[in-house]
């Protein structure tokens, strides 16, 4: 076995209302408080918010944030906070949120300027007391040590330090209830692609992660089109809010890859949402990954497709490949870019963006050059 390091996550409380418990947990003072406006729409804040006022904790509020958060965004959230004087940060919603909140508690602990820490291990500085609660199933920011901000000309840059990973994650599946299928599905197949690419991951693939990785695939899998189906079945978002937690702690531990850096120009340029992104990519990223990874992918197999058990390498990375794009087209997803209004002239701008992804590339079974790219998009329009 080679020598690995594996790095845990956050404190976990599980359970309906579990959110509201974060109040016994954070210091006192003024809680820079980050969500979305959505989020803050459909009430989904409104129990920890007054439990944590009803500690004594001014609340200070900011709801500004978008899908695939701008550096302006963040900056404003890090102001906020530093005007108010506060002493601790909640991240409440889906990624974006809690990726602002991840990097706001980081730079108002820290001090540290914005554009001296992008990177893998830079940021070094201490940060504010943390607690995230996801209301959906998929990025499992909670769970890593990344933040993901899109910069000038739709680039998406990442802080990936250990300093950023939260004291406390609330996975509470009652937030989590009715919501549309289709960010269901988006988000679960967002969390499925965190577990096929930390597997496969060819840097920092470890045995825990690995072990994480499959438990993910197997709860995330089972679950997926019966939360779809029923979007108020709490034993299945149960399973997707857990499975979508154990990805993020695997891929914050072995990351993720070749799927991810083709994904990120559709969200950075065509403001998709992330985890159509990489269902979008997901299928043709695999099938140019299919020889490198295919010991890999067929060990993964049987979980999804129990049947081809037994069966040879080949066929059981296959049958994982057309399960996966089934999975994809069953969730209610359109597969293709031109669903999405990305148009085929597009498509060596998105690649020449996706070189930039280098962090994520590295990790990819085998190599994807621009060439590469632009045929895989070409493939996925």
């Amino acid at each position: 076995m080679r020598p690995f390091t594996f790095n845990r996550g956050p404190r976990i409380i599980s359970g309906d209302g579990c959110a509201t418990r974060l109040a016994d947990m954070l210091p006192d003072g003024p809680c820079l408080f980050v969500t979305d406006k959505d989020v803050l729409r459909l009430g989904l804040t409104d129990a920890c918010r007054s439990a944590l006022e009803a500690g004594g904790r001014e609340i200070i509020l900011f709801d500004s944030v978008e899908a695939d958060p701008s550096k302006d965004t963040l900056l404003a959230a890090v102001e906020l906070g530093r005007r108010h004087d506060v002493t601790h940060v909640v991240g409440f919603g889906g990624g974006s949120p809690m990726d602002v909140a991840k990097l706001a508690a980081y730079l108002l602990g820290s001090g540290d300027v914005l554009d001296e820490v992008w990177g893998v291990d830079i940021a070094r500085g201490a940060r504010l007391p943390l607690a995230l609660v996801p209301t959906t199933a998929g990025t499992g920011s909670e769970a890593t040590p990344i933040s993901v901000i899109t910069c000038e000309g739709g680039v998406k840059l990442a802080v990936n330090s250990r300093p950023l990973v939260a004291d406390w994650a609330a996975l509470d599946a009652s937030l989590t209830l009715g919501l549309p299928a289709h960010v269901t599905a988006a988000t679960g197949i967002d969390a499925i692609v965190h577990a096929v690419e930390a597997y496969t991951s060819v840097r920092l693939k470890n045995p825990l992660s690995d072990a994480l990785a499959r438990e993910a695939l197997n709860l995330l899998s089972a679950n997926l089109i019966r939360a779809i189906e029923e979007p108020r079945n709490v034993e299945a978002r149960s399973a997707m809010l857990l499975g979508a937690h154990l990805a993020g702690l695997a891929f914050a531990n072995a990351p993720v890859a070749g799927v991810h850096a083709l994904a990120y120009p559709l969200g950075g340029i065509h403001h998709l949402p992330h985890g159509l992104s990489n269902a979008l990519m997901l299928r043709v990223v695999l099938q140019h990954n299919s020889e490198a990874a295919r010991e890999l992918y067929a060990e993964l197999a049987p979980i999804l497709v129990p049947e081809c058990e037994g069966q040879g390498s080949q066929a059981r990375c296959a049958a994982l490949i057309d399960r996966l794009d089934r999975l994809v087209a069953e969730s209610g997803l359109k597969p293709r870019l031109r669903d999405h209004g990305i148009p085929e002239e597009d498509i060596p701008m998105l690649a020449k963006e996706a070189m930039r992804q280098t962090r994520l590339l590295v990790n990819n079974p085998c190599p994807i050059e621009e060439e590469d790219a632009r045929r895989l998009y070409e493939a996925a329009w």
